[in-house]
């Protein structure tokens, strides 16, 4: 898909780190696999600035006027929960050793997933319920110091930023909006855990930016859409319930890594 929007030569050119393995932690059981093909960590401000780079250099402008917009990629839906039931996410960089493996531990109400990105820095990113963060003062270090494996794999790092938060978020799909087309976060806000919101990012903006241009009508972009992506936001949604539970120990063993991988990726045949 990259090759096909042109900028395949500069993402490579930003070194993206190989990330070949996976790892999955629920408490004290760890499930290791090597990856079915070889994915890539660069960070989300490093990707938005490639292709913003490659728009601009097309011929696109930046334009600070209001309008009614046509494709919105912007924002995602804030949830309804009362306070203290609302759920943030939190990210940092750290510097430190390196590893190839993406690495998800789930802490029951939370999850924290790990990998390098270009530069050999280590992103860490999670996701808990404001009353689990309260508890903790909205220290997601003190957080993720509760778990034995968390704790060890942290070790060696050292944060090089402040931490970021975000939310609060809703995991939901917003298939009956008509108003514009559109795209990543604003259409379908997937769990982070599955590594594949940035790869859906792609897939749902090329198609938005596509009918766009040739005019498609809204209900047939979010067909397309849902054919794409209806599939990675459900099984995570199940393997998200099912994570939070204590049953998640014990059937975490009875289903192939490589099938776990398969079924969080989207569709990218529709898109361009």
């Amino acid at each position: 898909m990259l090759e096909r929007a042109g900028v395949l030569g500069a993402f490579l050119g930003e070194k993206p780190f190989p990330v070949r393995r996976m790892s999955l932690h629920f408490g004290s059981r760890e499930k290791c696999a090597v990856l079915p093909e070889p994915a890539y960590g660069l960070s989300r401000y490093t990707f938005d600035h490639l292709l913003w780079s490659n728009a601009v250099a097309l011929g696109a402008q930046r334009v600070d006027d209001l309008a009614q917009p046509t494709v919105i990629a912007a924002g995602r839906p804030a949830g309804l929960e009362s306070r203290g039931s609302r759920l943030f996410g939190f990210k940092a960089h750290f510097d430190g050793p390196v590893d190839d493996a993406v690495a998800l531990y789930f802490l029951g109400q939370a999850y924290v997933g790990i990998n390098c990105v270009e530069g050999g820095r280590t992103n860490v990113c999670g996701l808990a319920p404001e009353s689990l963060l309260q508890r903790y003062g909205f220290d997601p270090q003190s957080l993720m110091e509760t778990d034995s494996a968390l704790r060890s794999r942290l070790a060696p790092l050292n944060r090089a930023m402040k931490w970021l938060f975000t939310g609060p978020l809703e995991f939901a799909q917003q298939w009956n909006f008509r108003e514009a087309y559109l795209a990543g976060d604003a259409l379908s806000f997937v769990d982070p855990f599955t590594g594949s919101g940035l790869l859906c990012a792609s897939v749902t903006g090329s198609l938005a930016g596509l009918h766009a241009a040739r005019q498609v009508p809204v209900a047939e972009h979010l067909r397309l859409c849902r054919q794409s992506i209806s599939k990675p936001f459900l099984f995570s949604s199940i393997l998200r319930g099912i994570a939070s539970t204590e049953w998640a120990e014990r059937l975490i063993n009875l289903v192939p890594a490589r099938v776990l991988f398969r079924l969080t990726r989207p569709r990218s045949r529709n898109a361009i």
